[in-house]
């Protein structure tokens, strides 16, 4: 039997969800830092590297949220076949083209 996660309220990630939860506490922990790096106006430089590692950890997040949705999501619906197998191709294929543009 297929279960359809989007539907169930049950996805991919929900295995590693304390994992996800643990690194977006960090993540806003390091946004919560920028913002005291800026008040206190420290070096830009070192602003933006932080920035930049703040990027790196929201990216690491987003590429093991579609690799969980394509692993489960994705892999379930194109097992049912039909216009679902393709409506969460093309899903993905956006997902991936915003972190793409981003």
């Amino acid at each position: 039997m297929i279960v359809d996660h989007e539907h169930s309220g049950q996805h991919g990630y929900i295995s590693d969800k304390d994992r996800y939860l643990a690194r977006l506490k960090r993540i806003e922990g390091q946004a919560r830092g920028i913002h005291r790096m800026v008040d206190e106006e420290q070096y830009c430089i070192d602003i933006l590297t932080q920035i930049s590692a703040l990027t790196s950890a929201l990216q690491g997040v987003a590429l093991g949220l579609l690799d969980d949705h394509l692993k489960h999501c994705v892999v379930d619906a194109v097992n049912t076949g039909g216009e679902a197998g393709d409506a969460k191709i093309a899903e993905a294929s956006q997902a991936i083209a915003r972190l793409v543009r981003s």
